[in-house]
């Protein structure tokens, strides 16, 4: 795999379409699974997994299998069949990102597929079905949010950029995760002097940064890289960029045991970045 090709632009381009057509198909499946009388079971980590975490994997593992054969795919829902690391191109797939949310009734759970190449995610697709909104960027080319209608034909397509960071004095506005939370990303956060929380599930957080409805998603405690690549992607396609606590970038294919990000942080302003 370290001896693939490259792709070019171009070639992830053409790929756009393809993969957002299957994040909304998974979405659907999703939606068509009945919470009231689904079962709920556990994984060995303690979070849950439904029938439709597993249906969605389904329909994004055989489309991902037709459509681009020649590069491996890394799903939550597989990870028995994972051999990292993977130095050369990947599709890093969460088919039911917030399950929590999900089980719990809410809107916030999202479908993210990412393709990763050279420990990068260069494209990213995040679908929101519950909201019938999907956010996708392509490093180099931009990002933009579709509205899905019912029968999953596309909407409105609307081009969407981070913004700069706030003017001395004004509140920072801090995407924050609505059932994770840790001592450092706290503390972090309340070092911006009136900053404002928005409690979110899934990658949702991710996105918000991305449309510039938020100036920073912080993460101070690990999480996994299927969680976040196709949102980072998008962030980083939007004019963002995500890092570590220090400013550094972050790495993707497995080189970390169990696919842990320790910490991340998204900013909507690259200019943000505390360095050293």
């Amino acid at each position: 795999m370290g001896c693939e090709p490259a792709l070019d632009l171009d070639q992830a381009a053409a790929m756009v379409a393809p993969l957002t057509e299957l994040v909304a198909k998974a979405g659907a499946a999703i939606l068509a699974v009945n919470r009231e009388a689904m079962a709920v079971a556990g994984k060995p980590d303690g979070s849950p997994v439904t029938e439709a975490d597993l249906a969605a994997d389904h329909i994004i593992a055989e489309g991902l299998a037709r459509l681009f054969p020649d590069i491996p795919t890394l799903s939550e829902e597989r990870l028995q069949l994972a051999r990292p690391p993977y130095p050369g191109r990947l599709f890093l797939i969460d088919p039911l990102d917030g399950t929590k949310e999900f089980v719990a009734g809410r809107k916030e759970f999202t479908v993210n597929v990412a393709l990763v190449i050279g420990g990068k995610p260069v494209l990213g697709i995040v679908g929101a079905p519950d909201l019938g909104l999907i956010w996708r960027g392509l490093v180099g080319r931009g990002a933009e949010r579709l509205e899905v209608r019912p029968d999953l034909s596309i909407g409105s397509v609307t081009p969407i950029c981070t913004r700069a960071m706030p003017l001395p004095g004004a509140p920072w506005i801090a995407a924050v995760s609505r059932s994770h939370g840790d001592v450092r990303t706290e503390a972090m956060i309340d070092a911006r002097p009136g900053a404002v929380r928005i409690p979110l599930g899934s990658a949702l957080k991710l996105c918000r940064v991305a449309e510039g409805a938020a100036d920073l998603y912080p993460r101070l405690a690990p999480t996994c890289e299927w969680d976040i690549a196709a949102g980072q992607a998008v962030v980083v396609a939007a004019g963002g960029v995500v890092t570590d606590s220090l400013g550094g970038t972050l790495s993707y294919g497995g080189h970390r045991p169990d696919f842990i990000v320790p910490e991340f942080i998204a900013w909507g302003d690259p200019t943000a970045v505390p360095r050293g």
